[in-house]
């Protein structure tokens, strides 16, 4: 369902085994262009927190080194899923304990905005704090339990 007044937000976390610059990380790297473009060329994308050079890999917003984070915008949920699952993009993911520590808690949180906002890193974080303290409502909620956007205020 594509709602006429609101965008799907979505921000996740990782922790790598080891720093970006590590043998064991370069299948990782070698791929991030490839799957930053099919996520730019996506149906339904809107956008993506990224640098000049076209990632947020070089993006730190916690303490940890290790955590990268991702925060993008999608028209809609089944243009997140079909990028998510569907694509190049899991096929990738399925291998992501090659690179990632198996994460403690909830490491994807999910939240409707008005069309034409662009979400901050500091709103992104407070959405996936407040899905691991809380749990889902309409505030964030993850894949599994999805809200309408209807459903908020």
């Amino acid at each position: 369902m594509v709602s006429k007044s609101h965008h799907l937000s979505q921000v996740n976390i990782s922790r790598m085994i080891a720093p970006l610059s590590s043998p064991i990380m370069a299948e990782f790297v070698a791929q991030l262009n490839s799957i930053n473009k099919l996520a730019d060329e996506s149906p339904g994308f809107i956008w993506r927190l990224k640098t000049e050079e076209g990632n947020a890999t070089n993006i730190r917003v916690y303490d940890d080194e290790l955590i990268l984070f991702n925060l993008s915008v999608w028209e809609s949920m089944d243009a997140l899923k079909q990028f998510v699952y569907r694509s190049q993009h899991g096929k990738v993911m399925r291998n992501r304990e090659k690179w990632f520590h198996k994460y403690e808690g909830i490491n994807m949180a999910l939240w409707w905005i008005p069309i034409g906002h662009i979400p901050t890193v500091d709103e992104a974080k407070k959405r996936l704090q407040y899905l691991n303290d809380y749990g889902e409502s309409a505030y964030a909620f993850s894949l599994r339990k999805q809200f309408l956007p209807v459903q908020i205020k």
